[in-house]
């Protein structure tokens, strides 16, 4: 049985959290996502379980490494240039192939910018932020249900690949209320947690390092997990699709502006423009195979970002010259607009039917 209530991003998450099992949790303040960490510290007293506000972002990440080694459901979260101090610790969680969840909840950059929404960190959540080949698989919710959904669903993935998992949200994603169906989590068998650091009495000692110095030792650790990779890009590309069948032109966006293209795609419509949208839900692994395939069909793609132009690079490597690839974005906390968006595409088609009037 489900409870519906109204309840804001951050909460959400933390309620998500919750319900999938998440008992540790290790922060540090900074807005916009400081109601994840009071809602955390609420709930787990509720349930006794551990938070603890560390003395910084770096002991927080180090603090569900320790979690995450003894088998527990661990999580953390941040904004942005608190994510980027726990770069170092989220390499070794990594390479140490232990589950945990990282929240970011996005604000605007570079330096300490101020506390508006960006999708600015997607180079940095994608592309594996610090040090080594190493990969986060990467959710980029677009709703507070989705959030929830989510973050629920990134403890089992965590789990059964045994591999961070980083909620990729924003500050207007993390402040936005929307009413909230809070389900029952639905737990997916996973198999016993026999590598954890649970006490070797009766058993032979598990050991949990990242640093390893025999020749040959950490290449083929490597190759182990690069082979963890390819699996997890088979088996975990989640996407939407928006009026796409008979769709000339295609906007590719996540998250907010996901939303507020997914408005705009409607109104293009009710004026005869044909245009359609794919949203990425997996940042990694990355729906290309859609948007490859979609491209082929269609005049131009438009990727539409809270950044100066990050997802667009694997937009355009996905497309790979099938189609012009466009860009449209605000940075600094600037929010498109679906205004600005059919703007941007009405500029676009004036520019395509000028140079056809040229080759005549």
């Amino acid at each position: 049985m489900s409870e519906k209530v109204l309840m804001c991003g951050n909460d959400a998450v933390g309620e998500g959290a919750i319900q999938a099992g998440c008992r540790y949790y290790f922060g540090y303040p900074i807005t916009p996502q400081n109601e994840l960490t009071a809602y955390m510290a609420k709930r787990l007293g509720e349930l006794g379980g551990v938070f603890i506000q560390s003395e910084s972002e770096l002991a927080a990440i180090n603090m569900v490494f320790g979690a995450s080694a003894a088998g527990a459901r661990a999580m953390t979260s941040s904004s942005s240039p608190g994510i980027s101090l726990k770069q170092e610790g989220i390499s070794y969680i990594a390479g140490a192939e232990l589950p945990c969840v990282i929240v970011n909840i996005m604000r605007a950059g570079p330096g300490l910018g101020d506390i508006t929404p960006s999708q600015a960190d997607y180079f940095q959540a994608v592309k594996g932020g610090g040090h080594g080949d190493y990969k986060l698989i990467t959710i980029g919710p677009a709703s507070v249900q989705e959030l929830y959904d989510w973050t629920a669903r990134a403890f089992y993935m965590a789990d059964k690949y045994r591999n961070p998992v980083m909620i990729l949200g924003d500050g207007f994603l993390g402040q936005m209320m929307e009413p909230l169906e809070i389900r029952k989590i639905k737990e997916l068998k996973l198999p016993p947690k026999t590598w954890a650091l649970t006490g070797s009495k009766g058993r032979k000692a598990n050991k949990i390092i990242t640093l390893m110095l025999k020749v040959g030792e950490l290449e083929e650790h490597n190759k182990k997990i690069q082979k963890k990779y390819k699996r997890i890009e088979k088996e975990l590309v989640e996407y939407e699709t928006v009026l796409t069948d008979d769709a000339e032109i295609i906007l590719v966006a996540y998250g907010m502006c996901a939303r507020i293209c997914k408005e705009s795609v409607l109104l293009l419509r009710k004026e005869g423009i044909k245009a359609g949208l794919i949203r990425p839900i997996t940042l990694w692994p990355y729906p290309s195979e859609i948007i490859r395939k979609i491209s082929n069909n269609v005049r131009y793609v438009l990727t539409v970002e809270m950044s100066a132009g990050q997802m667009v690079e694997d937009v355009k490597l996905a497309v790979l010259g099938r189609c012009p690839v466009h860009f449209y974005g605000r940075m600094g906390g600037g929010v498109p607009t679906s205004e600005e968006i059919i703007n941007k595409i009405k500029g676009l088609e004036a520019q395509r039917h000028k140079g056809t009037k040229r080759e005549e």
